[in-house]
């Protein structure tokens, strides 16, 4: 089993979509958090089977941190 780090974002819309660092270019989106993350692990799934239906390799997380800093904004 594999874990991949994913970040939720609310959507403008409504409901939220997530993205997988490791994996550029796989999203998902959800109308709860939950329906989210299923979503996301499907997609997951289904980009990995066609990274190797093309012979690619398979991105594999190495420890991703994800952090947070605040910062004074600077006025023109």
């Amino acid at each position: 089993m594999t874990e991949y780090t994913i970040i939720i974002h609310p959507a403008e819309e409504g409901g939220y979509w997530v993205e997988v660092p490791t994996l550029p270019g796989c999203y998902s989106q959800g109308e709860s958090i939950d329906e989210a993350m299923r979503n996301i692990k499907e997609a997951i799934e289904l980009h990995i089977e066609g990274l190797m239906e093309d012979h690619e390799p398979v991105p594999v997380e190495n420890d991703l941190i994800i952090g947070r800093i605040e910062v004074t904004q600077i006025e023109a």
